[in-house]
């Protein structure tokens, strides 16, 4: 796919965006009908022709004219046919001026309230299938718009948004919005559903003061419900007039911002549209029935103050303001009251941040799309099976190391305690015994505890082993490098990736290994395992006496055997002091070390270790799989 279009319905204007791959570096805004924000109207004329943006305001042909009627979708089912009108127009103008072309490899990402469900963004989604959209996709404009933030080169706000957790605040003409962003994953929060707050309530205030002012306030009234193009056309000024006067509101407070505006009726009328800061603090602190009795600021302050109930996670730290209204100075003092600690940025053009953030969802989507596609590859491939028995010898090193001193004070030590006091009658018989303590330890929740280090540590080493092949993934679709990261993964401190990390290397593959070493172990210390443990460095005088009597008398083979099968006295047993048997354990411990390593180089399990390969490999490429479908459009 090479053409990625977002379309920003608003309530009051829209914008179209457009990002080609293979000649954008950003989305760039398509004209429709001659404006990049034009007005979300649309028309019917006497000769059945439709006109849409300004023109449908105030068309003189018009036999009919809708406007400002996405904002009633979840409640007038009305709304859909409006909204069907509208983009079946925006369509057109964009076939015509052959910004869009029929059969061209494209989607259209189209933008919808935080707050809309499942079955609502469906629902609209469906209208523009129906109307022959190429593929469509709806996103939240929340979320669109941080990523417009995210990837755009003139927002230099000296952070990482991503590393921050972020509260979106989308202030459009009718709804307010608010998204949670953590770790790039979006939490929709809903306070009391969407807030019906908006610029459009400013517009209709000031328009409502400026005609209140004029002399000739009731014959402009009757024009206006008499005639709705006059009354949209003097809202519409009313709201250029505001954007005006907020854009440079120190200016303004000084000399004032007027417009006059000719109403042609049955006589003309003048009216002035006048903004200073007595009408604007008016405007936005004084009580308005559009808002129940309450004022603009005392709503949003209300609201924003619901997010903080609502956020589960870490309190947000950056505050990203988008939508026409966000160049309003006193919106950002507003956000600091709620959260005072708080960075909060906007973006130079936010009447735009929308439709190109929309556009950017859609590449990156798309490479989403070839990214997992590269990742199932690299599964079916055996470069993971490679790398696990590349490193499988290291693997059991580690575990060697780890486990050998332990089995020798907790499996071979109890054993040798259990004979010194006459609870093991004979030498020959601590084989079994020895058999049966250190297979039944190896197998104990304390074996696998300990293990969780080393294994840990071969994981990271398997990780960076990986990461080569990963990487060069990553970077062809611009994803985070740690989000195909098991070592970051392992440490669960780098990417929100709600895997067990245990399960990445399963019981049963410890349970395999354990098995590996516990048959090398249980050859080398059973098989006259007692005099292999007592007969160097004997001490007491008596023990050393007896043992070099028989030796003369019988040879050396035969004590042996003649020891292996003779029951000897508790006190005889007892002339060796614990403390030899402490020390001896840990004079023997490297050398088993080396032996067991050495046997499981030369006899290693065949069986049990392509077991392991196969098990721990399958487990990795699940995991990364699964990491590689929990990645979300990234920010940035």
């Amino acid at each position: 796919m090479n053409k990625f279009y977002g379309f920003d319905l608003g309530d009051a204007e829209s914008a179209v965006s457009l990002l080609e791959k293979d000649r954008d570096r950003e989305p760039r805004i398509l004209p429709v009908g001659g404006a990049a924000s034009f007005i979300t109207a649309w028309a019917r004329l006497s000769s059945r022709n439709m006109v849409i943006g300004e023109n449908a305001c105030y068309h003189p042909d018009a036999v009919e004219r809708h406007l400002r009627f996405k904002s009633s979708f979840l409640t007038d089912p009305a709304s859909a046919g409006h909204i069907t009108s509208f983009a079946s127009g925006v369509l057109g103008e964009l076939y015509e001026a052959g910004s869009v072309i029929k059969g061209e490899d494209s989607c259209f990402y189209i933008g919808c309230p935080a707050g809309w469900g499942k079955h609502d963004r469906e629902r609209y989604r469906s209208i523009f299938t129906r109307l022959g959209y190429p593929p469509v996709k709806i996103i939240s404009e929340s979320r669109a718009a941080l990523v417009s933030a995210c990837q755009s080169r003139h927002l230099q706000v000296g952070y990482d948004i991503l590393s921050h957790p972020v509260l979106v605040v989308d202030m459009g003409s009718s709804t307010t919005d608010f998204a949670y962003i953590e770790a790039g994953r979006e939490v929709e929060l809903q306070t009391a559903g969407e807030v019906r707050l908006g610029g459009g309530i400013m517009d209709e205030l000031l328009l409502e003061a400026s005609v209140s002012a004029s002399p000739d306030a009731d014959k402009i009234r009757r024009v206006f419900a008499e005639s709705e193009p006059w009354r949209s056309y003097c809202e519409f000024a009313a709201r250029r007039l505001k954007e005006k006067y907020f854009a440079d509101q120190a200016y303004w407070e000084k000399y004032g911002c007027t417009q006059t505006i000719r109403i042609l009726g049955a006589e003309p009328l003048d009216l002035t549209l006048r903004i200073d800061k007595t009408i604007a603090d008016r405007i936005l602190y004084r009580e308005a029935p559009q808002l129940s009795g309450r004022s603009f600021h005392q709503v949003f302050t209300e609201s924003l103050a619901q997010t903080r109930e609502k956020i589960t996670g870490t309190p947000p730290e950056l505050l990203f303001l988008t939508g026409g209204v966000s160049k309003l100075p006193a919106l950002a003092d507003w956000c600091r009251q709620v959260y005072p600690d708080v960075v909060v940025i906007t973006s130079a053009e936010p009447e735009f941040s929308v439709a190109r953030g929309l556009a950017w969802c859609g590449k990156i989507d798309e490479d989403m799309r070839l990214f997992r596609k590269e990742i199932e590859r690299l599964k079916d491939s055996s470069t993971v099976e490679r790398i696990v028995e590349e490193n499988l010898d290291d693997l059991y090193r580690r575990a060697v190391e780890t486990l050998t001193m332990p089995i020798l004070k907790e499996a071979v030590l109890p054993c040798i305690i259990r004979w010194r006091e006459g609870r093991i009658k004979r030498l020959c018989d601590i084989d079994q015994a020895l058999e049966e303590e250190i297979t039944a330890w190896l197998h104990t929740d304390e074996t696998r505890a300990l293990l969780a280090g080393p294994v840990t540590a071969w994981m990271k080493q398997i990780s960076y082993a990986l990461e080569v092949e990963t990487q060069p993934i990553c970077i062809r679709y611009n994803v985070p490098y740690r989000a195909l990261s098991l070592s970051s993964y392992l440490s669960l401190s780098d990417i929100d990736i709600k895997i067990d990390a245990r399960n990445v290397f399963a019981v049963e593959e410890i349970t395999y290994m354990i098995d590996a070493i516990v048959t090398v172990l249980i050859s080398l210390l059973c098989g006259g395992s007692g005099i292999a443990l007592i007969s160097s460095g004997l001490p007491g005088v008596v023990a050393g006496i007896v043992i070099s009597a028989l030796v003369l008398a019988l040879g050396k083979d035969k004590m042996q055997e003649t020891l292996l099968k003779t029951n000897l006295p508790i006190p005889f047993r007892k002339l060796m002091p614990m403390s030899y048997f402490d020390t001896r354990l840990e004079r023997i411990s490297e050398q088993i070390r080396d032996q067991v390593m050495a046997s499981l180089r030369e006899e290693r399990n065949e069986e049990i270790s392509e077991r392991m390969i196969t098990d721990i490999s399958g487990q990795i490429e699940n995991c990364l799989v699964r990491m590689a479908e929990i990645v979300e459009i990234p920010l940035g």
